[in-house]
């Protein structure tokens, strides 16, 4: 992996967080990847939902048990909703939001209740939450980032903690879960490893000569031209194109509107025609992406066409708001989604006639604001300095449009 990781908790907003600890850790029910919006049973063995959806129960397993032989209870699912609400990562106050209170009913049964009873999703998302051990975390410091080997109830325990270098997790042979339906066929692994590496070359590199045994590959390069090393033409490593039905990820360029120039929709615009995707696939992903137009592409969600009747009740009421955001009307009258120009000069000649629309001119060189004086000019962050190679051709379609720029490598260190 190529990064580094200083906590094995994961659950607060200090330190870097381990790859995998998920694995250490047990949910009331557990879900299927075939079936997105069922459950089975983990931890509980039985579970009640209100009609009313104003409440569900949980009946904790009586077998239950941590790593350290202590047993899981109802008392530590209401720890660990209050703990990572109260001091975990901000991300938990809001996810659990929509949940009232946990209450213990008894030993092995818990109460949450809701005050959003409209959620149809909520009663996933209590059954989701990961269960920690109150005898281990409550005379600790939860907020603080350790390397402890803490104890969870899943089937993985921590076995070896190398700060930022490797993490080991080992099966636990005595899984309380492990004879349970929902868990035959899994966790087969008896040791797994993460072997972390600072420079995503130096894992490639790893990997090339056997230090590693698996390696997902999203660098297109690499892809199209890296595997000709001798162990690749010798057999020992296979390549393996796995097909993708779900909805495709999204990677964009997202503009900071906090900034007054970037408030103009027709400067937006205009600046996001100077991104070539069709020079970019062809001469450095090697024809292997597609773009995408959707925040949901491949999925039922992603709008298409005109908006529906259905769509356009959902529309109206914010009508003028989307109209004053998108600079036009376009939304209601055109179909998405919205076509640009393919040919580079043309698209960069729309674009100047926008930013001329928006106010600016043309001064020696330099895109200028006829009101103000000021040149437009903007900072892009990235969070990964290989990303440069995709930013400085669009950088450089920016600069002849008169645009002044700067791009920063952003390298994030959590203290």
């Amino acid at each position: 992996m190529g990064s580094s990781f200083d906590s094995t908790n994961p659950f607060i907003i200090r330190g870097t967080p381990v790859t995998g600890i998920s694995q250490i850790y047990d949910t009331l029910m557990a879900s299927n990847p075939n079936e997105p919006f069922s459950l089975y049973g983990l931890l509980a063995e039985g579970v009640r939902l209100d009609p009313e959806r104003e409440w569900i129960e949980f009946d904790l397993r009586p077998e239950a048990r941590f790593q350290d032989g202590e047993p899981v209870t109802a008392y530590d699912v209401v720890f660990s909703l209050n703990l990572l609400r109260e001091e975990g990562n901000p991300f938990y106050a809001s996810y659990y939001a929509g949940v009232e209170e946990a209450i213990a009913l008894n030993e092995h049964q818990v109460r949450f209740t809701f005050n959003d009873t409209e959620s149809r999703e909520l009663p996933l998302i209590v059954a989701q939450l990961p269960i920690l051990p109150r005898h281990y975390w409550e005379p600790r410091d939860f907020t603080s980032p350790t390397l402890a080997a803490h104890p969870g109830s899943g089937p993985y325990r921590i076995s070896e903690v190398a700060p930022g270098r490797r993490i080991v997790y080992q099966r636990d042979e005595n899984y309380w879960g492990k004879d349970l339906p929902v868990n035959v066929g899994r966790y087969n692994i008896d040791r797994i490893v993460y072997d972390y590496y600072r420079d995503r070359d130096i894992a490639w590199e790893a990997f090339k000569a056997g230090l590693t045994d698996f390696r997902t590959d999203a660098r297109a390069a690499t892809w199209a031209i890296g595997y000709n090393f001798p162990a690749y033409e010798e057999g020992l490593v296979k390549r393996l194109t796995v097909p993708d039905v779900n909805p495709s990820m999204m990677q964009a360029f997202v503009f900071n509107l906090r900034k007054e120039k970037f408030q103009d929709p027709r400067v937006r615009e205009a600046l996001s025609l100077t991104f070539d995707f069709p020079w970019l696939n062809t001469n450095i992903f090697y024809g292997t992406y597609q773009r995408t137009k959707s925040f949901f592409q491949n999925s039922e969600m992603e709008a298409t066409g005109l908006p529906s009747e259905e769509e356009l009740a959902l529309l109206e009421p914010f009508r003028e708001a989307l109209i004053a955001s998108h600079g036009s009307d376009r939304l209601f009258t055109e179909p998405l989604p919205i076509e640009q120009p393919t040919d580079l000069r043309e698209r960069l000649r729309k674009a100047l006639d926008l930013l001329r629309d928006a106010g600016y001119r043309v001064e020696d060189g330099v895109l200028v604001n006829q009101e103000t004086g000021r040149p437009l000019s903007l900072e892009v962050l990235l969070y990964d300095s290989g990303l440069e190679r995709v930013v400085q051709p669009m950088l450089r379609n920016m600069a002849r449009l008169g645009c002044r720029h700067r791009c920063v490598s952003l390298i994030l260190i959590n203290i």
